[in-house]
């Protein structure tokens, strides 16, 4: 029983030293991650990443590049956004609800939810009753 017992260490032992390159290698790729992920405003990771230490002297991230708003500056990304889509949806299906830009969209309407007013603040769409307009 005890060689059985000394051979399962070994084992053990063995793969943990095979396996330790691959952990130190996962824990560099999530501090990347995690570093990448704050200069992108949380966008583009499909998951949340563990947050990198900061270090002591490094300064936080400033927001005043960007009028105090996380995320992408407004108009930064060109013509292809959804919103533009949003727009093209409304002009093409007067009356058209949440929900049913959605499904056309392929996407959960609560983008939807945020997007939609500031479109009518932009004069862009109006809304009458539950249904979104051409402006």
């Amino acid at each position: 029983m005890a060689n059985f017992l000394d051979a399962k260490v070994r084992e053990i032992e063995e793969r943990l030293q095979q396996l330790q390159p691959l952990v130190d290698e996962f824990r560099k790729l999530e501090a990347a991650s995690a570093v990448l992920n704050d200069l992108d405003g949380g966008r583009s990771a499909s998951r949340p990443a563990a947050r990198a230490p900061r270090a002591a002297s490094a300064p936080a991230p400033s927001r005043e590049t960007n009028g105090g708003r996380r995320g992408r500056p407004r108009g930064s990304r060109g013509d292809n956004t959804r919103a533009t889509q949003t727009i093209e949806l409304v002009r093409a299906h007067p009356g058209i609800t949440i929900p049913e830009l959605a499904e056309h969209m392929g996407i959960k309407p609560n983008y939807l939810y945020r997007i939609l007013p500031q479109l009518s603040e932009d004069g862009k769409v109006q809304r009458k009753d539950k249904g979104w307009f051409p402006a």
